[in-house]
């Protein structure tokens, strides 16, 4: 397991206006760190037209011998369908980040404040961690072959411990993954998915990739909660 640590498969640069390195610092700074694998990415909308310039920045930068350079988006999940909030990608972006920014109900997204104010109007944990994964599983299918960002990340913020998602829920989530090609990333910035998750893909035979989820070059492939995430990994 601890090959995952040679690569940082989720850093942004400043494409994202929540970022503040450049994708060529990002890039020096992984070489410093030892990586053999960096994948860059930054936050899309629908509305996003910057795209194509993203494309055309990354295929400039100068890679350093020995590591390996990858592009990506990140995108969040809109609705229990599935639906990503992304705009149409050229070529050249060869990964889609699946994000839990809201939450992916019916109706749309919904703030972690909405959420709660439901749940303590009465709508049962259950209800809300069955619609949580049914829109995983929806957009794994949906949109095939890419990465999921931070993956639970949002259920504490709805005052939700992912223990709460259990046995059967997780081996759903996980097969659909292996069935999807879909890669999980273990995310330093969040400490997430749980060993429990992470068990129930590696017994699914899902690819497991590391990820500091960096907005600074100084973050880039420095992992402390990702190790301790992995190190009962068989």
């Amino acid at each position: 397991m601890i090959e995952l640590l040679r690569g940082d498969h989720h850093v942004h640069s400043t494409f994202s206006d929540d970022a503040v390195s450049t994708p060529e610092e990002n890039v020096a700074a992984a070489h410093a760190a030892g990586l053999r694998e960096l994948r860059l990415v930054d936050h899309v909308r629908q509305s996003t037209t910057w795209v194509p310039d993203y494309v055309r920045t990354m295929r400039a930068l100068v890679v350093p011998e020995g590591l390996e350079l990858h592009t990506g988006v990140e995108a969040k999940i809109l609705d229990r369908a599935g639906t990503l909030d992304i705009p149409s990608l050229p070529d050249g972006v060869d990964r889609i980040l699946i994000a839990d920014h809201q939450f992916p109900s019916i109706e749309g997204p919904l703030g972690p404040t909405e959420v709660r104010r439901r749940i303590a109007e009465g709508w049962a944990i259950a209800d809300v961690l069955d619609d949580y994964v049914a829109a995983l599983l929806a957009v794994m299918q949906r949109h095939p072959g890419n990465q999921l960002a931070h993956c639970f990340s949002l259920l504490p913020k709805l005052g939700i411990e992912e223990s709460a998602v259990g046995v059967e829920r997780l081996t759903a989530w996980a097969e659909a993954a292996r069935d999807t090609s879909t890669v999980v990333e273990v995310n330093e910035k969040w400490a997430c998915p749980a060993p429990a998750a992470l068990a129930a893909a590696r017994t699914a035979g899902v690819e497991l990739v590391a990820a500091t989820d960096s907005h600074t070059a100084a973050d880039v492939g420095q992992y402390a909660r990702v190790r301790e995430l992995i190190e009962d990994l068989p």
